[in-house]
């Protein structure tokens, strides 16, 4: 009978290490997800800033052509060109 009173206490010892464990994980896994999640909002803010720098460094090379820079002056014709395809086009659905 103690044989037995000795299994149930090493499998209850082992049961409670399991949980303890368990719930250390359990912790361990919210506290990843919350960085996780805090660096995906991270991620994200990142890559709306990079794309408004991009926007401002189109910007600045388009008024870098305009001022007669020659690096820029085919990229500009070929954007004034298609702005001026908009506008025809436009004025092409407003006359029908």
């Amino acid at each position: 009978m103690s044989q037995l009173s000795e299994i149930v206490d090493s499998l209850e010892n082992r049961i409670s290490k399991l949980l303890h464990s368990h719930q250390k994980m359990k912790q361990a896994n919210a506290k990843l997800e919350g960085d996780l999640s805090f660096l995906k909002s991270q991620h994200d803010q990142f890559q709306v800033e990079i794309e408004g720098w991009k926007e401002k460094c189109d910007s600045l090379k388009l008024a870098n052509s305009m001022l007669g820079s020659e690096e820029y002056k085919r990229d500009t014709k070929f954007k004034i060109n298609a702005l001026i395809r908009e506008i025809d086009q436009c004025i092409t659905q407003l006359s029908e």
